[in-house]
C-alpha cells in the first residue's frame, strides 16, 4: 500500500477511487470485522455494522483531516457505529443494552461463526459487567492486541487513562471469573 497521504489522495480522486477503495476493503475488512464483532457479538449484526462503517468512511473521506492515522479514524467510526447499533437495537427491543449483551452472549454458543468455548463465554459475561469504556479498552487491548497509543487515537483518551481503565477492567474480570 502506498504511504497514507498518497493513498488518501487516491481514495479522493475519482479516477483512482474504486481501486483504492477495494484496497481499503482488503486491508481493513477483517480487522474491523473483528473489532465490531467484539462489541456486538453477533455475526449478522457485525456484517450490518461493518457495511455501515464502510459507507460512512466512503461518504466522509473528504472530511478526514489526517490528524490521526486512517486506521484510527476508521476504528473510531466502527466503534461509534457498533455502539449506536447496540443502543438502537436495545431501544427497539425495549430492553437495556446490558440485557441485550447478555442475550447476545447466550446466543454465542449456537453461533456457527463463534469458535470459543465455555471459558470464553464466561470471559464475555464478565466483560459485560464493566462500564462501556472499560469494555472497549479491554476488548481492544486483549482481543485485538492494539497498543495503548492506537487505542488513545481511536477513543480520544490519554494513554494514562487507558492504562488505568485496562487495569481496573482486568481486576474486575478476574474477580468476576473467580467468584463465579
Amino acid at each position: 500500500m502506498p504511504d497514507e497521504k498518497e493513498f488518501i489522495q487516491q481514495l479522493l480522486n475519482p479516477k483512482t477511487q474504486n481501486e483504492a477503495f477495494q484496497q481499503l476493503l482488503r486491508t481493513y475488512q477483517k480487522p474491523l470485522y473483528n473489532h465490531i464483532r467484539n462489541i456486538v457479538l453477533n455475526h449478522d449484526d457485525t456484517d450490518d455494522v461493518l457495511q455501515n462503517t464502510f459507507i460512512k468512511v466512503f461518504e466522509n473521506l473528504n472530511k478526514f483531516k489526517g490528524e490521526s492515522k486512517l486506521f484510527s479514524w476508521m476504528y473510531r467510526i466502527a466503534t461509534n457505529e457498533a455502539l449506536s447499533f447496540l443502543n438502537q437495537k436495545a431501544r427497539k427491543s425495549g430492553i437495556s443494552s446490558e440485557t441485550l449483551q447478555s442475550k447476545a452472549i447466550d446466543n454465542l454458543q449456537s453461533d456457527v461463526y463463534f469458535d470459543g468455548n465455555e471459558i470464553q463465554i464466561a470471559l464475555h459475561r464478565a466483560i459485560t459487567t464493566l462500564p462501556e469504556k472499560q469494555q472497549l479498552v479491554f476488548k481492544m487491548k486483549y482481543f485485538q492486541e492494539l497498543k495503548y497509543e492506537e487505542i488513545s487515537e481511536i477513543l480520544g483518551t490519554s494513554v494514562g487513562a487507558l492504562k488505568a481503565s485496562y487495569h481496573h477492567a482486568v481486576k474486575k474480570i478476574e474477580s468476576q471469573l473467580t467468584t463465579n
